[in-house]
């Protein structure tokens, strides 16, 4: 397959500035597609601004980890608190859904329930994905597919990104982080495989979460590589602990601002690159 670009903003959903940062960089920018959370606070605001972004392509983002639930916290003790929050403690909530069958109970009802939440939205449904990409997960990719069937979710996002972009300017960290991910990389792309789901062959965004600018997908552009490659970002029209306390780093504005740069429009215009999102690669 020639060059196919889709560009994601994750996140949709979690704060009105975010929302607003979606639907200006989707009028006005290069983003393609964007990520809803459905149990965030700012959900019906960006279920209202998709219904009127017709060339938006919109997927279900599901949230495991730092973040709040859809269900009542009394139905699922094992992965909320009392107020529904689920905390960011990814490691110890791997091997809690992975080795005790009430918690998996608990996982699995949770996402059937954030997946028929996005069902009553109405919008269509082009691809599903983890906050945080914890689908890298092996049970929750398990129900992630399995559910995803029932709703009609055509495709799940693959986070490996390309070393080159990744270890960088001598980024050794973030080059060994991706090497430790291999295997579970190749064991999601046999699954998604198996499964006839469509999937990207390379993810930039990584490496540089919250901090992806103009310069840096300009980069990315000159060196995009065949195939189907996502590009994610976290744009919002302001930045930082203003969007969420585990954000205070983030530049979401200067993301906003890549993806409403003419130089990058340029660069995708001047290449040839076909942009969309998952639910346009069906017929290719």
């Amino acid at each position: 397959m020639r060059q196919f670009l889709i560009v994601t903003a994750d996140d949709f959903g979690l704060h009105e500035s975010v929302n607003e940062a979606i639907e200006q960089a989707s009028r006005k920018g290069i983003l393609t597609a964007a990520s809803l959370m459905v149990g965030a606070p700012a959900a019906a605001d960006a279920v209202r601004r998709a219904r009127a972004l017709p060339d938006l392509r919109v997927g279900l983002h599901v949230v495991l980890a730092d973040g709040k639930a859809v269900l009542e916290p009394s139905l699922i003790p094992g992965i909320a608190d009392g107020s529904g929050h689920m905390d960011s403690r990814m490691f110890a909530r791997g091997v809690r859904y992975f080795s005790l069958p009430s918690v998996r109970k608990q996982l699995e009802a949770e996402i059937r329930a954030q997946f028929a939440t996005f069902a009553r939205t109405g919008l269509a449904f082009d691809h599903v994905n983890a906050h945080k990409h914890f689908h890298l997960h092996p049970t929750i990719l398990e129900m992630l597919l399995r559910i995803g069937r029932d709703y009609g979710a055509p495709a799940v996002r693959i986070p490996a990104e390309p070393a080159w972009f990744a270890g960088r300017d001598g980024a050794w960290a973030a080059r060994a982080r991706g090497m430790l991910l291999m295997p579970w990389i190749g064991l999601m792309k046999a699954r998604l495989h198996a499964a006839r789901v469509l999937h990207n062959d390379q993810i930039f965004g990584l490496a540089d979460s919250g901090a992806m600018d103009e310069a840096k997908i300009l980069e990315i552009l000159a060196r995009l590589p065949a195939g189907v490659t996502e590009i994610y970002l976290h744009p919002a029209t302001e930045s930082g602990a203003a969007i969420a306390a585990s954000m205070s780093a983030y530049r979401h504005l200067e993301e906003l601002r890549a993806l409403l740069s003419p130089r990058v429009r340029g660069a995708i215009d001047g290449a040839g690159i076909v942009c969309g999102g998952y639910g346009d690669l069906a017929g290719r």
